[in-house]
């Protein structure tokens, strides 16, 4: 932990230290109310992904303005938002050994929480361990809707599991997850439109399926910010995890949008100083690897037309500049990041500004929860 921090509320924004992560609040603000307003008017529940965030102020606004109830991707960061007060949480995961069922099954004496399986003795294990503390959990089955990770693989698999949660006492079969993660990311809205179209069929088919064995299927759950209209419009689905759509990073502004995408704005910056000048085609700023994600590329500088981020070590990143930048040893510019779930976990705090002042600064309270 530093012996310092790097604002208080009142700065002025050219008062914070750097390297420091930057909420810019009015245009986080309308990135909430945009999907809420948005999935309000087909009736779809909006259940924000914290994993992006990992900050339960967020959480709370979000639930505040409408949202169902937030999705996490671990126990452990789930335990931080019911501590925190958020009443229903989604793990997005699965959730294997004794020790997280146990973890899993306690938050579920105090806030709605609901989990993944894809396995069969994944689900006995939770059976027992409910029946033996006589405590519900909710639990959803993740389908392999074209990502090639986690889910089942067969209608077969997929009804067989739905029967066995179907008969635990204490296990709530809610319905189905369907995630296809990397079409978040593909370039072209025909490629994304596809590839959600594919992700719909196979739930409706899987839903089907389930029904036809006297089963219920109450909820698909899913989507991403890249293709959240998609699936919000498709009936099919009837929840949706949009979670980076608060804070966009680097990597979906390079998404190409048609009519049907919302305007997002970039709400997420790390605010850096120029510590090095060697030369004049470059410049060595105080963010780099500990500051900033590079998994989806390199940062993004900023509203800048006279330098590029070119590559990063741990403490430093390294500037292009052109000929005639005025960029000069203290100066401050600020960067998008490439991928902001990543980012925002290397730090912990957020600075929220408006305007050209700082207004609040909130914990990054479930940073490193990684259980």
């Amino acid at each position: 932990m530093a012996p310092w921090k790097a604002a208080r509320v009142g700065d002025a924004l050219d008062q914070i230290d750097t390297p420091a992560l930057i909420l810019d609040l009015d245009a986080f603000e309308r990135n909430v109310q945009l999907l809420q307003d948005a999935m309000s008017s087909t009736g779809v529940r909006l259940r924000p992904h914290a994993k992006s965030h990992k900050c339960p102020e967020i959480a709370l606004r979000q639930i505040k303005a409408g949202a169902v109830g937030i999705c996490c991707q671990k126990v452990s960061e789930a335990a931080v938002f019911v501590a925190a007060g958020v009443p229903d949480i989604l793990i997005t995961n699965q959730v294997i050994g004794e020790q997280k069922i146990m973890h899993a099954l306690d938050l579920a004496q105090q806030a709605r929480i609901g989990i993944l399986v894809d396995h069969a003795d994944n689900v006995s294990a939770f059976a027992r361990a409910s029946a033996e503390r006589q405590v519900s959990i909710d639990l959803y089955i993740e389908v392999d809707v074209g990502m090639g990770r986690c889910g089942t693989t067969s209608i077969e698999q997929t009804v067989e599991l739905a029967r066995q949660i179907d008969q635990a006492p204490y296990l709530n079969f809610m319905g189905l997850q369907c995630y296809h993660g990397s079409a978040q990311h593909y370039r072209h809205p025909q490629d994304r439109q596809s590839a959600i179209a594919a992700v719909c069929a196979k739930a409706a088919e899987a839903k089907a399926a389930i029904e036809k064995v006297g089963i219920a299927v109450e909820r698909i759950t899913g989507a991403g910010t890249g293709s959240v209209m998609l699936e919000g419009t498709s009936t099919i689905f009837n929840e949706v995890q949009a979670g980076s759509y608060i804070l966009m990073d680097r990597d979906y502004a390079k998404n190409q949008h048609d009519a049907s995408d919302l305007p997002f704005e970039h709400a997420l910056f790390i605010k850096t100083a120029i510590l090095s000048h060697p030369t004049l085609g470059r410049a060595v700023v105080d963010a780099g690897l500990k500051a900033s994600s590079v998994d989806s590329g390199m940062p993004l500088v900023w509203q800048r037309t006279d330098a590029s981020y070119l590559k990063a070590s741990d403490e430093h990143g390294v500037l292009e500049l052109t000929a005639d930048s005025p960029l000069k040893l203290g100066d401050s510019i600020m960067l998008i990041p490439g991928h902001c779930d990543p980012t925002v976990n290397l730090y912990d705090e957020m600075i929220c500004v408006r305007g050209n002042a700082v207004e609040a600064i909130w914990p990054i309270a479930a940073r490193g929860a990684l259980l």
